[in-house]
């Protein structure tokens, strides 16, 4: 530690610098975080045309999107500051965006207007923090109502994507599918039968907020 002087006062301590061991570290964190979700924004993209029919819309969904960032608050993040989980799962989501409308652009017809690429990286500026944050505290969370907040964001995601494909689009068998994560990640995840029950209550009220703030919105700027 160093110190520097004040004219006509005491020295004051000055705050280290961060070990170049845990700057690299960071980095190289962020790095993996974002070239992740650039691959698999392109693998996101592939997979629309490998998948049947109405299959093909849910690798592109936010509710796939959006586990990729908590995800990486879980795997990359779980023994960092939860800024620096909210800022991985900003560059994964980010990632996901440029990697699928890039590859649209040089590796497909192209990507068309840039408002939906546009409007989709805004989204994914706003859910990964929040995603990669979620993910952090189902981990790392020492209170309860965290590790339950966390992991009813995450299942609420895939109960917000059911109501899309059942009342939206009337795709029933992808609904089942999406409904039935909504139901089993708390289940599975959730430590106790208390935090299962609450994480259940938790998931159905983010799943409903979701659905209003981001499909009702999409759906009015897309008609």
């Amino acid at each position: 530690m160093t110190t520097s002087a004040i004219p006509g006062g005491p020295s004051a301590p000055t705050a280290p610098a961060a070990p170049r061991s845990d700057v690299r570290t960071r980095v190289g964190r962020a790095a993996v975080a974002t070239g992740g979700g650039l691959l698999l924004g392109v693998l996101t993209n592939l997979a629309q045309g490998w998948l049947p029919d109405a299959w093909q819309q849910l690798p592109n969904s936010g509710a796939v999107w959006s586990t990729v960032a908590f995800a990486v608050g879980v795997l990359l993040y779980g023994n960092e500051r939860l800024v620096q989980a909210a800022l991985g799962g900003a560059g994964a989501e980010a990632g996901l965006v440029l990697g699928y409308y890039g590859y649209a652009e040089f590796g497909r017809d192209g990507a068309g207007s840039l408002f939906f690429p546009l409007v989709w990286l805004g989204l994914a500026l706003v859910a990964g923090p929040l995603f990669g944050v979620a993910g952090w505290w189902w981990r790392r969370g020492r209170d309860a109502r965290r590790r339950v907040a966390g992991l009813g964001a995450f299942a609420g995601l895939w109960g917000m994507e059911g109501l899309l494909y059942a009342v939206d689009l009337h795709h029933i068998p992808e609904a089942y599918t999406c409904l039935a994560l909504f139901v089993l990640i708390p289940l599975l995840m959730a430590r106790d039968h208390k935090e299962r029950a609450l994480t259940m209550g938790a998931a159905v009220a983010f799943a409903l907020i979701a659905y209003a703030a981001v499909v009702v919105p999409l759906h009015m700027v897309s008609a």
